[in-house]
């Protein structure tokens, strides 16, 4: 007898399905979700549209976001330019003043006397060194007129030899054409002198408010910065710490850096002016002096007119020689002061500083290029600070320490060498 399921002949005998696990009673089963149409269509749309193209378009309408909402910022840094401005520059002047108030409290010098006599001090070396170059520039004025009378007479004789062959009928109706030309733009004058009474009172309002602000930055610049801290997130509260403190620090160390740097740039030029007989030397060198707080324009404006009061006063052989003397000074300025003490902490690339410089001018005048590369290098040293992991405590970071404004040379100064190790464990055994 054959065996019917061997052969394969018999019913075939379905597989028991696996048992039903029973669902958890009250547990609410979740309707599908239904398609809509417009969803489809909207996916079938956007299925067509290259990866590339689509890429661009959300990063380019992210920048457009970005870009508006700089240029907002930007218009309101304008408009309220008499308040932003004194409050930039009460923190320039805080950043080179806070040393000093720090070395003063360390001694036990309460914090209220130590502002005061630091606020006072600078001031009273300021108002000397303005008083001193005003009255020394109204002293050698006459001297400058008569060699201009004869720098001018030394010009018309040049223009009226070939290849120019100027008349000198032309050449005496110059003086009568530009007096024609004032009287012509009285109006224009006149209206011009009323902006100019307005400009001193905003001067005058905006020199209140920066030593006003000043004041409350030394003494109660820690709490301020407190205060501000609230605004960032509880989770990043502490980077934000420490990249403030880091960018402090980098301020700190460029104005002390420029203030020397620009020190040096007036005695060398003023000593090569003192050499070739230039006129109006303390002037002059105080013009480069200040003209060093805007990096790279600056120089180069205050040496440019060094050297046209020298070709004026002196003629082209002193002038060519004040050009030398001033492009070594630079020199001297670009590779050695400025590495030298700023190093690495405030290190930004020529091409930057330019375009910073540019930038500030076109949106707030001489202010703007005053303190658009100050800006540049605190945002610079805010956001290194913020991308590494490897920063200590906030609390261990002294923000008037320069040496602070770079993680790396700040870990160099902390972790002695090991001369420095040798030198002191032999002190110690000594």
């Amino acid at each position: 007898m054959t065996d019917d399921r061997a052969a394969g002949s018999g019913p075939e005998v379905a597989p028991e399905p696996p048992p039903r696990i029973p669902e958890p009673v009250g547990t609410p089963v979740p309707p599908p979700s239904p398609v809509v149409p417009e969803q489809r269509s909207r996916r079938n749309a956007a299925s067509y549209v290259p990866t590339p193209l689509r890429v661009t378009s959300e990063v380019a309408a992210r920048a457009l976001i970005i870009a508006a909402a700089a240029g907002l910022l930007v218009f309101l840094v304008i408009q309220l330019r008499v308040v932003v401005i004194p409050v930039a520059i009460a923190t320039l002047i805080s950043a080179l003043m806070a040393p000093v108030v720090h070395w003063l409290v360390a001694r036990r010098v309460p914090r209220g006397p130590a502002v005061a006599i630091t606020i006072v001090a600078g001031f009273c070396i300021i108002g000397g060194l303005l008083s001193f170059v005003v009255n020394t520039f109204i002293g050698g004025f006459a001297q400058l007129q008569q060699q201009l009378t004869a720098s001018l007479t030394s010009i018309q004789q040049f223009l009226a030899r070939p290849p120019f062959n100027l008349s000198s009928e032309q050449l005496r109706n110059i003086p009568a054409q530009i007096g024609q030309a004032i009287t012509d733009n009285q109006a224009n004058l006149t209206s011009g002198a009323l902006t100019t009474a307005a400009t001193i009172t905003e001067v005058g309002a905006g020199l209140a408010l920066t030593i006003f602000t000043l004041i409350f930055f030394l003494y109660d610049g820690r709490r301020i910065w407190t205060f501000l801290l609230k605004a960032a997130p509880r989770a990043r509260r502490e980077k934000v710490d420490i990249a403030g403190r880091r960018a402090f620090a980098t301020l700190v160390g460029y104005t002390r850096a420029t203030v020397l740097v620009a020190f040096v740039d007036a005695i060398g030029i003023g000593i090569g002016l003192w050499a070739v007989g230039v006129p109006l030397v303390v002037p002059l060198a105080a013009l480069v002096f200040l003209g060093a707080f805007v990096p790279t324009v600056g120089a180069v404006v205050s040496g440019a007119v060094a050297v046209l009061i020298a070709l004026v006063a002196n003629g082209p052989i002193p002038a060519l020689i004040i050009l030398a003397v001033v492009i070594a000074v630079q020199q001297l300025e670009g590779h050695v002061l400025q590495p030298l003490l700023l190093g690495r902490a405030v290190r930004l690339h020529p091409l930057a500083v330019v375009l910073a410089v540019a930038g500030g001018v076109v949106i707030a005048g001489i202010p703007g290029a005053l303190l658009a590369v100050p800006l540049l290098a605190v945002l610079s040293a805010a956001i290194r600070s913020f991308v590494r992991d490897d920063e200590p405590p906030a609390r261990t970071i002294n923000a008037v320490d320069p040496h602070e404004a770079n993680a790396e040379t700040a870990h160099r100064i902390r972790v002695p060498s090991w001369w420095s190790r040798v030198q002191s464990r032999l002190h110690r055994s000594g």
